[in-house]
C-alpha cells in the first residue's frame, strides 16, 4: 500500500470517528428543542464560513470557478451536503443512532453498484463479500428484530442513504478539478443558501442556543453551554471530518472511501452506549467485529 493510499484510509477512519461522536452531540442539542432543519442550517452556514476563511487565507485563486463546475458544486451542496445532513439529523432524532446509521450505510453498496454498472469498473468478488459482511454486521449491531421502527424515521434514513451515496460520487468528480477545501467551501455555500430559503434567518429562534444543557445519559450530571456543543458540531463534527473524507477520495476512490466510512456506525454505537446508555450486548459486538472484518477485507482488493 502506498503512502498516499494509507493516508487516505487514516483520513476516513478519523472522519468516521468524529462523525460518530457528533451523532451523540447532535442528540443532546436536539433534546433542547432544536429542529433538524434549523440545526442543518446552522451547521451548513458555520461550515461554509470556516472553510471559506481557510480558502481566503491560503488559496484565493480557488475562488475562480467556471459555469460547469459551479453547477457540479451546486448539485453537491444541495443534493449531497444539504440533504444528507438534514436527513441524518431527522433520522437520529426519530430512531436510535444505530438503526438510523444502518439504513444510511447501505450507501456503500449503492456506490459499488454504480461503479460496476455506470462506470463499468471491475469490482472484485472480495469487495462484494466485504459489503455483505459489513451489512450483516450492521444488522447485528442494531438488532433489527427488536421492537418497531418509526416509519417516518426509516423513510428519511433512506433519503440519507441516497444523498450520502450521491455526495461521495459527486465529490470524487469535483476533486479531480480542484482541492478538497475549496470544493467543500463552495458546496457548503450552496447548502447554506438552500437552507436560508427553507428556514429564513429572520425567523431564527435566538434563545435556541442560549444557556447550558445536561449531556444526558451517563453524563446527565454534567452540563455544557449549548454554544460550545454547536461549535463542536460545526468544527469537529463538520469542517474537519468532511474535509478529511473529500481529501481521501483522490487517494483511495469513492468505493473504498464509502466502505471505510462504515466504521462510523460501529464507533457511533459504542459512543452511544458509553455516553447515552443505548444498548450493547454480545450480538452487537459480534456485528461490530463482522463490520470491521468486512472493511478490512475490502481494503485488500485493488
Amino acid at each position: 500500500m502506498g503512502r498516499s493510499a494509507a493516508a487516505g484510509y487514516v483520513m476516513v477512519a478519523v472522519a468516521a470517528t468524529l462523525f460518530a461522536v457528533n451523532a451523540s452531540i447532535v442528540k443532546v442539542i436536539e433534546h433542547n428543542g432544536v429542529g433538524a432543519q434549523r440545526l442543518t442550517e446552522v451547521r451548513s452556514t458555520g461550515a461554509f464560513v470556516g472553510l471559506m476563511l481557510i480558502v481566503l487565507a491560503t488559496r484565493r485563486d480557488a475562488l475562480r470557478i467556471g459555469r460547469r463546475e459551479l453547477a457540479l458544486l451546486a448539485a453537491l451542496g444541495v443534493g449531497g451536503l444539504a440533504l444528507v445532513q438534514w436527513s441524518y439529523f431527522f433520522a437520529i432524532h426519530r430512531l436510535p443512532i444505530g438503526e438510523a446509521l444502518l439504513i444510511q450505510f447501505v450507501a456503500p453498496l449503492l456506490v459499488a453498484l454504480w461503479a460496476r454498472f455506470a462506470f463499468r469498473e471491475r469490482v472484485r468478488r472480495r469487495v462484494w463479500l466485504a459489503l455483505v459482511l459489513s451489512l450483516i454486521g450492521l444488522v447485528l449491531i442494531v438488532e433489527l428484530w427488536r421492537g418497531e421502527l418509526e416509519a417516518a424515521g426509516i423513510a428519511v434514513a433512506g433519503i440519507a442513504c441516497l444523498s450520502f451515496a450521491f455526495y461521495i460520487l459527486v465529490a470524487e468528480v469535483a476533486t479531480r478539478r480542484r482541492d478538497s477545501i475549496s470544493v467543500l467551501a463552495w458546496a457548503f455555500l450552496f447548502a447554506a443558501l438552500f437552507w436560508a430559503v427553507v428556514e429564513p434567518w429572520w425567523s431564527f429562534p435566538d434563545e435556541a442556543f442560549r444557556g447550558r444543557t445536561s449531556l444526558l445519559g451517563h453524563l446527565s450530571s454534567l452540563h455544557a453551554p449549548l454554544w460550545l456543543l454547536v461549535a463542536w458540531m460545526i468544527v469537529l463534527g463538520s469542517i474537519v471530518p468532511f474535509a478529511l473524507v473529500v481529501a481521501a477520495l483522490p487517494r483511495i476512490g469513492a468505493m473504498r472511501t464509502a466502505i471505510m466510512s462504515m466504521l462510523e456506525p460501529v464507533v457511533a454505537i459504542l459512543v452511544a452506549w458509553a455516553w447515552l446508555g443505548e444498548s450493547l450486548d454480545g450480538v452487537q459486538l459480534t456485528g461490530a467485529a463482522l463490520t470491521l472484518a468486512g472493511i478490512g477485507l475490502a481494503q485488500t482488493a485493488r
